[in-house]
């Protein structure tokens, strides 16, 4: 029996600066952001493959729970860097197995740019979450979009920042987004169909 190929779920978050603009910041809810990220590497692990372009403030909470869980789960973990930022990829990216490094372009914006075009495009994608952000998370949204336009779209509004202004943007709207802070039910009653 042939073994069934794993769903690609993409992730987008980070936790706010306040140096950063006002308007991610001032709505954020950092409790929150942490929370759903730890709720999500928990509930679709074992199930998914989870991708993302890695993220200082995310790829520690995600090493923590598959550490504290004693998940066996490296093949279901991706994680995209440009080169841009190799002076400042977090530690925990040593822990991982699948680390792809894309050039960097030479600035910052086109390389981030680059980075996400690669990751988009070397992947089906099932869902793609958003949690929390700067415009980091808006720009992947937008991008997101034009390479998975039938891919399920969770914006957690209640994380505040970015992903509030992802759920505001979308055309379905789900109360759950924007309320539920139960994020292991929430991302089971979305995404574990």
């Amino acid at each position: 029996m042939a073994k069934a190929e794993l769903k690609n779920i993409f992730l987008s978050a980070s936790i706010p600066l306040p140096e950063r603009d006002p308007k991610y910041f001032e709505t954020a809810d950092v409790i929150a952001i942490r929370d759903s990220v730890t709720a999500l590497a928990s509930t679709v692990l074992p199930q998914y493959r989870l991708i993302w372009g890695g993220h200082p403030s995310i790829t520690p909470i995600i090493n923590y729970v598959i550490q504290r869980r004693g998940l066996q789960v490296q093949d279901r973990v991706t994680i995209y860097q440009s080169k841009f930022f190799e002076h400042r990829f977090p530690p925990d990216n040593n822990e991982f197995k699948n680390v792809h490094l894309v050039e960097s372009t030479g600035d910052r914006e086109s390389s981030l740019l680059e980075m996400r075009r690669v990751m988009f495009s070397s992947h089906h994608f099932y869902a793609a979450i958003f949690i929390g952000g700067m415009e980091g998370v808006e720009r992947e949204y937008e991008l997101f979009r034009e390479f998975h336009p039938k891919a399920r779209i969770l914006p957690i509004a209640s994380t505040g920042a970015a992903a509030k202004l992802v759920y505001s943007v979308v055309n379905v709207k789900e109360k759950r987004f924007e309320t539920d802070y139960a994020y292991s039910s929430l991302f089971k009653d979305f995404l574990l169909q």
